[in-house]
Parts: structure tokens; sequence; C-alpha cells
């Protein structure tokens, strides 16, 4: 191989590392500092800020002022745990529902003759049109008590009265699986398209009925793909902001929205900080396994 080939097939790799260099680990590094730091009534809200210009001594005294409290408040105080727990609790449920809806609309699709497929796909991706905040609205008109869900439940004598559907957590979930739901549908649609419907047939011809047949032989051949759609679900959904800021309660507790009153609303950048690098120690180990499950699997399969 030439020297110059060989400089391009190295620059290959490095071209997204320098990607995920500027845009992930360099604004993290920037969120540690700021974890690091205390809050400050000052612009912006936090110190010490590192000044490199300043000389050694100066970034000397800013490293000996950074310290753990932010953590230590974290931990000490139950509103940051109870929300993180909320979040994940309210965020699983969700993703365990997209799972069961999932799954027969990814059967469905698959099942379509070829020339409806298109059309199948882009009836799943067409609320993506739509900006995502007035889909959360129009759920406000469905939920609220003189809402049309209550207007047609009174109709049918279902009730006597009005339910509180909005500014509960059964709204949250219900506005996590609407706007998730093509998250989940793809990945699990692109599992199911590929195996070969005989497979079912032939369980079914051994005597095993519909959902044996399904529990054996298609849900294990498509787990990687219910695997790869539950994390595009789940990670986003425990950081949620919008959801439960309009369909929740005032006492609402989910760890997206009590960051956002961290940096907007008490202007803590610092504690906000520190409360953004938990959430996401709390969602890398599902990924890392998820990763270790992968390479396993393409190991065994080679």
């Amino acid at each position: 191989m030439t020297r110059r080939g060989s400089w391009k097939r190295a620059l290959v790799p490095a071209l997204p590392m320098l990607w995920l260099g500027a845009l992930f680990l360099a604004p993290f590094a920037i969120i540690v500092r700021m974890s690091l730091s205390t809050a400050a009534t000052a612009q912006p809200p936090y110190r010490p800020v590192f000044d490199l210009a300043a000389g050694w001594d100066r970034l000397r005294g800013d490293l000996g002022a950074l310290d753990l409290a932010n953590f230590a408040t974290l931990f000490g105080d139950s509103l940051y745990v109870a929300s993180l727990w909320s979040s994940l609790k309210l965020a699983g449920l969700a993703t365990v529902i997209l799972l069961l809806i999932g799954y027969p609309l990814a059967l469905a699709l698959s099942r379509l003759p070829p020339r409806w497929k298109p059309l199948g796909l882009a009836l799943v991706i067409l609320p993506f049109w739509t900006s995502f905040l007035i889909r959360v609205y129009a759920w406000i008109g469905i939920l609220r008590p003189e809402g049309y869900l209550n207007t047609a439940l009174l109709w049918l004598s279902v009730v006597d009265e009005p339910v509180a559907f909005l500014n509960t957590d059964f709204a949250i979930v219900l506005g996590l699986v609407y706007a998730y739901l093509p998250f989940m549908a793809l990945p699990l649609f692109a599992a199911v398209d590929r195996l070969d419907p005989s497979l079912m047939e032939a369980a079914q011809d051994l005597g095993a009925p519909r959902w044996k047949a399904f529990w054996l032989v298609m849900l294990p051949l498509s787990l990687p793909g219910a695997v790869a759609g539950a994390l595009l679900v789940f990670i986003p959904a425990v950081g949620e902001v919008v959801v439960p800021d309009l369909l929740g309660g005032s006492d609402t507790l989910m760890i997206g929205r009590t960051l956002w009153s961290e940096f907007f609303s008490n202007r803590d950048w610092p504690l906000a900080s520190a409360l953004a690098i938990m959430l996401l120690a709390a969602l890398l180990p599902p990924i890392l396994i998820y990763r270790a499950v992968e390479a396993r699997r393409w190991e065994t399969a080679r």
C-alpha cells in the first residue's frame, strides 16, 4: 500500500473522532468544569472560569477552587434522586408500551404488499412533518376536562363526570408513547422485514400456536431491532422536557424539567451541570451493555 493510500485510510476513522470531539467531548468538558464550580451572581452565573490567558498562577487558583459540593447536594436532596427515579420509571413504562404497540405495527407493515410499504412507512413518519410542540399542545385539547376525550366518554355514558386526565402521570406516558412511536416502529420494522415469513409458518405447522411461534421464533430473531428501538425511545424520554411540562402537573418530577428549572429559573448552572452528568451516568450503562452484546453477536456471527 502506498503512503498516500495509508494516509487516506487513517483519515476515515479520524474524521468521526474529530466530529465527536468537537460536538460532544468539548461541550461535555465545559459541563464538567461548571459542575465543579460554584454559583455566582454574574454573567455567566458561576465561578471559577478557567482563563488560560491569566497565567498558570490563576489557573492553579481556579483548580484549587473546584469542589464536589454540587454532587453532594444532588445525593443529599431527595428532590433530585426522586426526579431521576420518576423519569426512569415513566420512560421505562412508555418504552414497554411502545414495544407492545410497535411489534404489531411493524408486523403489519412488513406484511404489506411491496408497492404499499412506502406508503405505510410514510404514514408512520408523517407526524414528524408537524412541529413537536404543536402535537403535544394538541393533546391538551384532547385530555383537558372539557376536551374531546371527556366529551366522548360523557356522551357514551362511560363516566358521569369529566375525568382528570391532564396533569397526571397517565398524560405524560401517553404523550411519550405518542411522540416516540416512530422511533420504536422503524427499527422493529427493519428487523422484522428481513425475516423469512416461512419461519413462522414452519413453527405453526409443527404445532406451535401463533403466540408461541412469535415468542420462540420472531422475538429472538428481531431482538436487536427491539433493543435498538428501546434505546432510541428510552434515552430521550428520560430527559424529556416538553411533554412533562405541558401534560404533567406543577408537582411533576422528571429530571429534564428539574434540569430546566435549575438552569433557567434558579440560574444555578453548576448544580444543573452536575445534574446533567448524573443523568448521563444513569443512561450510560444500558448503552455500554447494548454495545457489548452487539459486539459479541457479531463475533458469533463470523
